[in-house]
């Protein structure tokens, strides 16, 4: 089986390079794309689908139409699949976009605050899917986010925690059109990149979205 093609798109928010980087070189059978929402979009109107799965680590604030002519078709786009990752703060890209709002699950996506360097106790809430499959309940140190919390009518709620900087759902998945989406709050830094369990919920998060398990 050949390696999954993985485009990992960025911009609007800052991030450690090479710790971001270091962790999608860890992860086996996928080799992984990193380029900007403009050049994935170009990329696109110029070649179309080339990807198995897309992981969205952007926080774009304007609207699509924002950021040139290719960007609001390829963005439509995403509805055809085949998957996708929304990793952390890429939940808070494209404000009131319906599109993303669609893909995230929440129309509401007004972020009340944030802090940073947190302990988290995560709580496997769904022990059965391909995604946790396998996985205990573990402690982290990540950035929180602290806005209102998908619920479960069309998602399917994988990791929650109990904290009160934190929203309390943090990793979910849903169905958008003939796209599987995978979201997941976690991921601001490399203290969190660098967790075991946190690798883990990235690569089989990437693999289900693509259809592989």
């Amino acid at each position: 089986m050949s390696d999954l093609k993985v485009g990992v798109i960025t911009g609007g928010h800052s991030f450690d390079v090479i710790g971001f980087h270091r962790l999608f070189r860890s992860i086996d059978g996928m080799d992984c794309y990193m380029q900007s929402l403009e050049e994935w979009a170009a990329d696109f109107q110029k070649y179309g689908r080339r990807y198995d799965a897309l992981v969205f680590y952007n926080m774009h604030k304007e609207a699509p139409e924002a950021f040139g002519r290719y960007v609001r078709p390829a963005i439509d786009s995403l509805a055809e699949g085949p998957g996708h990752v929304i990793l952390h703060h890429g939940i808070l890209a494209f404000k009131q976009d319906p599109t993303w709002d669609a893909m995230v699950g929440m129309t509401d996506r007004t972020i009340d605050g944030f802090s940073h360097d947190e302990t988290l106790g995560v709580h496997v809430e769904e022990t059965s899917h391909p995604i946790t499959q396998g996985l205990s309940d573990w402690e982290m140190v990540d950035e929180t986010y602290d806005f209102g919390n998908v619920g479960p009518e069309d998602n399917d709620i994988l990791l929650t925690v109990d904290h009160p900087e934190s929203m309390s759902t943090m990793a979910w998945t849903r169905q958008y059109e003939d796209a599987r989406v995978f979201n997941d709050v976690f991921g601001h830094d490399d203290q969190t990149w660098s967790d075991e369990h946190f690798r883990t919920v990235l690569a089989r998060g990437i693999r289900w979205t693509a259809g592989e398990i």
